[in-house]
């Protein structure tokens, strides 16, 4: 594990549904990467499934979503809990579409050092239809809270699946997808407004000008064998822990049928 290094190693992933990530060879995955923090984003299953499946050597929090089948976030975490904070409803009843796609958590580090983390999920969203406007909404309600997050000076960490490719560098298919959710510039505007606020996206401070590295390929045509993707899964870390960060990678499969998701886990490793 990280923590043998001396580094504490976050890994998050949108895993498309726990128990199909499963069948499909995740277990051996998390076995032989050790993260000692795992964020999960479409669990798509209940509590007792989300425990069963990880097992014992965790610590878990999870929120599922209230519309079946949708959504779900999670944080799997071999350091010890202080606090957990789940949904952006500010401690009133969230829509259920909001559900399953916010949780946090304070750890206590080795150090003594305390280190919050946030798993997200925010949906695709579909141009001109009341799904955009939803998406909308809950930028705005995400927006407040990393506001919140940044200005308490501690260290943090909100990783997911944002669904949202921010430049030109994190789409293979830039031109043909300008009119598309996912790269509407109102939504990359947020991704604008949150970088300006002080929050790093590792995965391009570390992975380059780009293009790519991509975390997300369709599953139509050959997108994964021609590395035709987006990059929509992040690790935004405050800026004193982002100097912290190395090692950041995407763990991308070797091979479409090796894939456990149609997503690839983003790995940070934080000197903590």
């Amino acid at each position: 594990m990280g923590l043998d290094r001396g580094m504490v190693t976050i890994a998050t992933a949108n895993v498309n549904g726990i128990r199909a990530a499963y069948r499909n060879g995740m277990a051996a995955w998390l076995a032989d990467r050790q993260p000692d923090i795992l964020l999960l984003q479409e669990v798509r299953a209940p509590d007792d499934i989300v425990a069963s499946l990880l097992g014992d050597d965790w610590q878990i929090v999870h929120e599922a979503c209230e519309i079946k089948g949708r959504a779900g976030v999670a944080i799997a975490s071999r350091l010890p809990f202080h606090a957990v904070r789940i949904g952006l409803g500010n401690g009133e009843p969230e829509v259920p579409v909001d559900t399953g796609r916010w949780v946090e958590a304070d750890l206590d580090l080795p150090s003594g050092e305390r280190l919050t983390v946030v798993s997200t999920y925010i949906h695709s969203g579909t141009a001109g239809t009341p799904k955009m406007d939803q998406k909308y909404a809950h930028l705005e309600k995400v927006t407040t809270r990393l506001t919140e997050l940044m200005a308490s000076g501690q260290h943090v960490v909100v990783a997911g699946d944002l669904n949202i490719a921010h430049t030109n560098n994190d789409i293979k298919n830039w031109k043909g997808n300008l009119k598309s959710a996912g790269f509407l510039p109102q939504e990359r505007a947020y991704l604008d407004k949150w970088f300006a606020e002080g929050w790093v996206d590792l995965g391009r401070v570390h992975g380059g000008d780009g293009p790519g590295p991509y975390t997300w390929w369709s599953n139509r045509g050959q997108s994964f064998a021609n590395d035709s993707g987006w990059r929509i899964d992040y690790q935004l870390a405050t800026p004193a822990l982002a100097e912290r960060a190395s090692n950041v990678r995407v763990d991308r499969a070797d091979s479409y049928e090796t894939r456990w998701s149609d997503h690839a886990p983003l790995l940070v490793d934080y000197a903590l």
